[in-house]
């Protein structure tokens, strides 16, 4: 029987304890670099699917702008229109009203002319008589 020295088994343990600690190191380095790996893909994934949940928002919110725009353009419109009918039937009730008053003004100066032909004297009198109440009234102040 070979002579068996116990002192190399000793040796021996060692160097076989560092081969199995830095077989494990590198399984667990390789382990890491796949997680790390996995991780910066499902990082570009989630990235990727913000940045589409992102631009649909901004779509949605320029869609529902625009259509709130169009609705207050509208509407906006709509009153501008009723406004505008307002204002016409106000200024043709005005010239109406104008108009009838115009004729009445006609009509009283046309009366008065006959009444001061036929009767130039009392006409005369009537004039004498304001003239002079609203001498007074002007004098008195």
């Amino acid at each position: 029987m070979p002579n068996h020295d116990p002192t190399n088994d000793l040796k021996a343990e060692p160097r076989r304890a560092a081969e199995d600690i830095g077989r494990e190191a590198r399984r667990a380095a390789d382990d890491a670099a796949d997680a790390a790996e996995t991780a910066k893909a499902r990082g570009s994934e989630l990235l990727g699917s913000a940045l589409e949940k992102g631009a649909e928002f901004v779509d949605s919110a320029r869609k529902r702008g625009g259509e709130y725009y169009e609705g207050a353009r509208s509407k906006g419109s709509e009153y501008a229109e009723h406004a505008r009918d307002e204002a016409r039937r106000i200024y043709r009730e005005g010239e109406r009203r104008a108009g009838d008053a115009a004729a009445y003004a006609e009509d009283y100066y046309d009366d008065l002319t006959v009444m001061v032909r036929r009767n130039p004297g009392q006409a005369l009198g009537i004039a004498v008589g304001v003239g002079f109440l609203l001498g007074l009234i002007v004098a008195r102040r």
